[in-house]
């Protein structure tokens, strides 16, 4: 089938301890740190890693700062392996490291890894809910969530230049068998790995000139967790970059943080799931990026009571 999920991803970073921090703190496991480097890892197994000093592997930044520098893909089998391997080689470098992952880069430079998913279990037992006629919860009432634990990095999402675009796409759906499923002509290309059944597990947007990280996202079990999660995190002392809402394409519930290492971190849950009988939709122009944000009458200082 090819390519079923993000394995792992690597951020070129400037203040360790505050990365650490701010993912410790987002609720994921820290399994490894040095001087240098840490690394944390997902419910379902996937690495997100943090270097001050990246390695040769490793291709240079696409923007100033902390930012994301490769996402390593993972594929089912070796033959499929092999396939993507020589697809992605035919007009540049693949270096094969120790670890079983192939480098390479990508039209607008970013750094991209294929090697073998090792996915994880993690059962998940959504919480719950009741309504009339569909009484799941009786005599037990729900408590707080204590601590969010992301399931997995569910989509990585790249600003890229608007010029190139078409060959920045080609490269993902022609030589790894990404597959569009919204396309957004003035904002970018939502695209859905083979192996996947998220509505998308990536998202080119176009940017007039720059390139850069956009944000990655986590899955968590449910609503209460996307809450509960950034309610955390905003306790700790991080900036929320969006407010709670539930997206257009996609339909998933969000909350989005700044994050020390680049970019944006998402909260995300309940995605809409598809499957090879989804046609593409193309989108002459943005719908709006929201079905609903969160919004109360302080929103509006004009009315009185408010203030």
């Amino acid at each position: 089938m090819g390519i079923q999920r993000i394995e792992s991803v690597t951020y070129g970073i400037e203040d360790l301890d505050a990365c650490i921090r701010f993912f410790d703190d987002f609720g994921l496991f820290l399994t490894e740190r040095t001087d240098e480097h840490a690394v944390f890892e997902t419910l379902t197994g996937q690495t997100l890693h943090l270097d001050t000093r990246p390695g040769p592997a490793l291709p240079p930044p696409v923007e100033r700062g902390p930012t994301l520098l490769e996402v390593v893909w993972g594929v089912d089998t070796p033959a499929e392996l092999d396939r993507l391997v020589a697809a992605a080689g035919r007009d540049r470098t693949v270096r094969a490291s120790a670890d079983g992952v192939h480098h390479t880069v990508d039209e607008t430079g970013f750094g991209v890894g294929l090697t073998l998913a090792r996915p994880r279990p993690a059962p998940v037992t959504p919480r719950p809910a009741n309504a009339l006629g569909h009484v799941h919860r009786r005599n037990t009432p729900l408590a707080a969530i204590t601590r969010v634990r992301p399931l997995r990095m569910c989509h990585v999402a790249l600003n890229i230049p608007r010029e190139g675009k078409d060959e920045a796409l080609a490269f993902y759906t022609g030589r790894l068998g990404f597959r569009p499923t919204d396309v957004v002509e003035p904002m970018g290309v939502f695209l859905r790995a083979p192996g996947d059944d998220d509505q998308h597990t990536m998202l080119l947007c176009h940017r007039p000139d720059k390139a850069g990280v956009n944000h990655i996202a986590y899955e968590v079990p449910g609503f209460d967790d996307v809450v509960e999660g950034g309610n955390h995190m905003i306790d700790q002392g991080w900036q929320e970059a969006r407010r709670l809402g539930r997206h257009t394409i996609g339909s998933n519930v969000f909350r989005f943080l700044h994050a020390p290492c680049g970019g944006r971190v998402e909260y995300a849950a309940d995605m809409d799931r598809v499957d090879d009988t989804y046609e593409t939709r193309v989108h002459p122009t943005t719908p709006p990026h929201h079905i609903w944000a969160l919004r109360t009458n302080r929103d509006r200082q004009d009315v009185p009571g408010t203030a």
